[in-house]
């Protein structure tokens, strides 16, 4: 039931925000409410979950459509609830934000955000396929509306490219989900088997390739992540993006899990290419959202190199920069809309000089800026190190590009602290500008607490993600109840069977 009323929960809340005709303080207030009240309701579902248990957990299951084997089933898995965990805080720091600047129009704005924050719970806890695209999709519809109708001057733009986009990807997904829904007799992923499709499995991927989202199909990003009000683009990248690496940890690769071999090498390079390519376009930036949106396509490449490493360390290392990133990602995207406010432009040449007189913005840009890099002893060090370490097997050469994105990362980031917080100050930094207020603090600073805590004990997500801390036996006993099924990995095939679990069999071919 926690999981339930973990989706139900904003569901609500944004049906009353929508229904009753409060003053414009009290509904931002209620919906802020609802938001921590999901927050404190993870941190319950959080304390009775069992992370060395290997089995689904906190989950419910009725049956929807018998006939055709479709069911209402939710549940977590330790890296789907630590993904939640992600979710449930930066929207309740993005929502938090609206209420701080004031919104207008605020029913229907805090009413969308609730909706979006239950569509991105319920698609991390999906069970069911249908379940899982019904909710994947959902999220899309508050998304269209708060970049068309709150963006900036060239919203429409935005929303046209996001349509196409994510429509393509919405109708590759519809065929692939009843293809394999209709093949396996089942759209349950707990009682499903496998399948070597390979067509169906890039229905999956690109889909989830493009809310992500990973090179070459990021055409979206920038106009998205510039025009969207600011802490709709920290939702976008902190959040919406990491339903797609759910995608890949519970659909893509173990059920597919020959294609996903098959193809591993042109995911690995495709991954590495947006990686580089992300880095190299942050750094050339003309303005702070335009870094922190390209950085984020950088590092959905980064994650993606871990995953398809198909070994412990990068699997480990992908749940863990994920969650690292939405933190960072969100407090990036929440304080360049701060320093927007104060200067009226994100144009890095209209801004720097602001560390003077404003101690607080410069430590907490600062102190993001350092986590950011992935300074050595922070929680993003301890991802990227890794996925590096797992994706070396794959070969060194996939090692490296992530050694160099690391490099890159430091360029960017110190680019974007440098313009805005040294050098001489711009046209657009006024000496009146205030330093940051201890409401605009109250928003990133438990973000940037909860990053420090995982930069001293990244070992509770890593180490916390799958069973037993074996990541690619887990990840392969998602379809043990099908029979006798092969994960394949870098270095051994693990065979998995009901009667007896996991075994090796063997040195990968």
């Amino acid at each position: 039931m926690l999981t339930t009323a973990l989706i139900l929960l904003p569901v609500a809340g944004a049906l009353v925000v929508a229904a009753f005709p409060l003053p414009r303080t009290a509904t931002a207030g209620l919906a802020f409410l609802v938001a921590l009240m999901e927050v404190g309701l993870w941190i319950v579902a959080a304390s009775r979950f069992d992370f060395d248990d290997g089995g689904l957990q906190l989950g419910t299951s009725r049956e929807w459509v018998e006939s055709l084997g479709i069911s209402y089933s939710v549940g977590f898995y330790g890296f789907s609830l630590w993904l939640t965990g992600a979710t449930v805080v930066v929207s309740a720091a993005a929502i938090g934000y609206a209420l701080w600047i004031g919104r207008d129009r605020p029913r229907a704005y805090y009413a969308l955000m609730l909706l979006l924050t239950g569509a991105v719970v319920a698609t991390f806890a999906a069970q069911d396929l249908l379940l899982f695209y019904v909710s994947f999709e959902a999220m899309l519809i508050p998304l269209y509306v708060l970049v068309g109708v709150w963006g900036g001057a060239r919203r429409m733009a935005a929303t046209l490219t996001f349509v196409v986009y994510t429509m393509a990807g919405s109708l590759l997904m519809l065929a692939a989900v009843v293809a394999f829904g209709v093949t396996q007799g089942t759209f349950s992923l707990v009682d499903s088997g496998t399948s070597d499709n390979v067509w169906i499995f890039l229905g999956f991927a690109i889909a989830f390739a493009i809310k992500a989202p990973l090179f070459p199909f990021h055409g979206w990003l920038p106009l998205s992540y510039r025009e969207a009000p600011v802490e709709v683009s920290a939702v976008l990248s902190g959040i919406v993006s990491k339903t797609a690496i759910y995608g890949f940890l519970r659909i893509a690769i173990p059920k597919f899990p020959e294609p996903a071999d098959d193809l591993a090498v042109l995911v690995l390079v495709l991954a590495g290419a947006g990686l580089v390519y992300g880095s190299l376009l942050a750094f050339r930036a003309a303005d702070l959202r335009g870094i922190v949106a390209y950085s984020s396509m950088a590092q959905m490449g980064l994650i993606t190199l871990g995953i398809f490493a198909f070994d412990d360390l990068g699997l480990d290392g992908a749940v863990l920069q994920s969650v690292a990133h939405a933190l960072v990602s969100a407090s990036m995207f929440l304080l360049v809309g701060m320093v927007e406010r104060r200067c009226g432009t994100g144009e890095l040449d209209a801004l720097g000089g602001m560390a003077r007189g404003r101690p607080v913005l410069a430590t907490v840009l600062l102190t993001t800026g350092i986590i950011a890099l992935a300074v050595p002893g922070s929680a993003t060090f301890a991802g990227e190190f890794l996925i590096m370490a797992g994706v070396y097997d794959q070969g060194w050469g996939y090692a490296a590009i992530v050694a160099l994105g690391i490099v890159l990362a430091a360029m960017y980031v110190l680019r974007l602290i440098s313009a805005a917080l040294h050098v001489r100050p711009g046209s657009a930094v006024r000496d009146e500008a205030l330093d940051l207020r201890p409401g605009e603090l109250a928003l990133v600073l438990p973000m940037i607490l909860v990053l420090l805590v995982l930069s001293a004990w990244p070992a509770l997500v890593s180490q916390s993600s799958f069973p037993g801390d074996r990541a690619a036996r887990a990840v392969a006993k998602n379809y043990a109840a099908s029979g006798g099924r092969a994960f394949i990995g870098s270095d051994l095939i693990f065979v998995i069977h009901p009667a007896v679990g996991a075994r090796p069999a063997g040195p990968h071919p």
